[in-house]
């Protein structure tokens, strides 16, 4: 596979596509459903929730802290994570104005 050329590209456009990329796999939009569910921070409820294996859940949190979909403190010997509101907003934003630049005038049944 050839290398990709992010510098080609907006800012935006490689932010989009790399959240997108993140909440591609079901299992993380299992994971951002049920914290959004729960509205507060979980420690250890997610393995019982989703049905995966610890290691399994933990490198979906990393990949899904990494993007900034949620937060995690550290509370004694355990991660809890929810849903960072702030970049939350930021990246709701960033999709809606991307997928506001499509309205559909030009375009009728027939399009296509």
């Amino acid at each position: 596979m050839g290398i990709t050329k992010t510098e080609i590209f907006t800012e935006e456009q490689n932010q989009i596509a790399k959240i997108a990329k993140v909440i591609g796999h079901p299992a993380r939009v299992a994971i951002i459903e049920y914290l959004i569910r729960v509205d507060q921070c979980i420690c250890g409820d997610l393995v019982e929730e989703i049905g995966l294996a610890q290691p399994t859940i933990s490198q979906h949190l990393r990949e899904l802290k990494n993007v900034g979909l949620i937060k995690g403190n550290i509370e004694g010997t355990s991660v809890c994570y929810c849903i960072d509101p702030i970049n939350w907003n930021h990246i709701k934003a960033l999709f809606s104005s991307f997928f506001d630049t499509y309205k559909n005038e030009a375009c009728d049944e027939q399009c296509c």
